[in-house]
C-alpha cells in the first residue's frame, strides 16, 4: 500500500510539472502581452513594468523563475489588479467555489445514487421512463440555461408569496447557496444517474443477488448490502474528479447568480491576458484535481475490500 500511494504521488507530481509547463508555454505563445491592453505608455514606463514583472528576461530565465516559485508556493503578482497576488485571490475566493462545489456534488451524488438505483429497480417502467427523460435534459441542457431558468423561478416564487423566499443572488447564508448548488450540480447529478442505473442492471442479474434471494433474504438487506454497496463503486471511481470539476468549474453559475468565486478572476484574467493569474489558477486547479483522483484512488480499495492496490 505504501509503494503505490508513493508511485501515485510522484505521478502526480509529474502530471503537475507537465500541467505547469503546458500553461506557461501556451501563455507565452498567443500573440501580445499583459501590458498591451494598458493605456498609452511611454518606452520608458513600458520597460521598467517589463522589469518589474520579469518579461524583459529571456524565456527559459522566466520558467525557471515560474517554477522555482511554483515550488515555494507563490504565483507572483497579478497584473490587472494592482498589488493583489494571485494567492490572495486564490486564497481569499477559492473556499467560495469550494463551499459552493461541496453543496453541488452532495445533490448530485445524493441524487446520483437514489435515481440510479431507482431506475434500475423500475426498468422499463413510469419512474425509469421519466427520471431517464430527466436525466437526458440534464446532461443536453447548458448550466446557463438551468441557471437562468432557475433566477426566473425564484423571481415568481418570491412574487407569489410577497416576500424574499430564495436570494435571486448574491452570497452570503446558506438560502443564497441552496439554487446555485443545485443548479451546478444537475448535469453531475444526471451523469451518475446513468451511471449507477447501468452498474445497477449489472449487480440484479448477477449470480450472488441471486443465491440471496434463494436463500430467503429480506429484500431490503438484498438491496443495501449486495446490489447498493457493489454498484456504487463505479460512482466512487468518478467522484473524485467530479468534485474537483464542480468545485473549480462553476464559472458560468458564479457569474449568473454574483457568487464571488474563484471562477469569476479566472474569466477576467483571460479577457486581461493575466498571466500569473491564469498560470497560478490553472496550476491550482489542476493540483486539486490530481490529489482528488490519487485520494480516490486510495480508498477505492477501503470501500471494495476485493480491490489489491499492490
Amino acid at each position: 500500500m505504501l509503494r503505490y500511494t508513493l508511485k501515485r504521488l510522484l505521478q502526480g507530481i509529474v502530471t503537475v510539472w507537465f500541467i505547469a509547463t503546458a500553461t506557461f508555454m501556451a501563455m507565452h505563445s498567443i500573440p501580445g502581452d499583459p501590458l498591451s491592453s494598458d493605456k498609452a505608455v511611454s518606452e520608458e514606463i513600458r520597460r521598467n513594468l517589463e522589469a518589474k514583472y520579469g518579461l524583459d528576461k529571456p524565456i527559459l530565465e522566466q520558467y525557471a523563475i515560474y517554477i522555482g516559485n511554483m515550488l515555494q508556493g507563490d504565483f507572483g503578482i497579478s497584473f490587472s489588479q494592482e498589488n493583489r497576488s494571485v494567492n490572495d485571490i486564490i486564497r481569499e475566493h477559492f473556499p467560495v467555489s469550494a463551499t459552493l462545489g461541496v453543496l453541488a456534488i452532495a445533490f448530485a451524488g445524493a441524487g446520483g445514487i437514489l435515481f440510479g438505483a431507482l431506475t434500475a429497480l423500475y426498468r422499463n417502467r413510469l419512474p425509469d421512463i421519466v427520471i431517464m427523460f430527466l436525466v437526458i435534459l440534464g446532461i443536453s441542457v447548458p448550466s446557463f440555461v438551468f441557471a437562468a431558468l432557475g433566477q426566473l423561478a425564484l423571481v415568481n416564487l418570491n412574487e407569489v408569496f410577497d416576500a424574499t423566499v430564495l436570494p435571486v443572488a448574491g452570497w452570503g447564508s446558506m438560502m443564497h447557496m441552496l439554487t446555485p448548488s443545485l443548479v451546478l450540480g444537475l448535469g453531475t447529478m444526471a451523469f451518475l444517474t446513468r451511471l449507477m442505473r447501468s452498474s445497477m442492471l449489472e449487480v440484479v442479474n448477477s449470480d450472488y443477488v441471486r443465491t440471496a434471494n434463494s436463500k430467503g433474504l429480506p429484500p431490503s438487506r438484498i438491496f443495501l448490502k449486495h446490489q447498493l454497496r457493489n454498484a456504487i463503486l463505479p460512482v466512487v471511481t468518478v467522484l473524485g474528479p467530479s468534485i474537483a470539476a464542480i468545485t473549480t468549474g462553476g464559472f458560468v453559475v458564479e457569474l449568473v447568480f454574483a457568487i464571488p468565486g474563484l471562477g469569476r478572476y479566472f474569466v477576467e484574467a483571460v479577457q486581461q491576458s493575466d498571466y500569473t493569474v491564469i498560470m497560478g489558477t490553472t496550476v491550482f486547479y489542476g493540483a486539486f484535481l490530481v490529489f482528488m483522483v490519487i485520494v480516490v484512488d486510495l480508498l477505492y480499495g477501503l470501500v471494495d475490500p476485493r480491490v489489491r492496490l499492490e
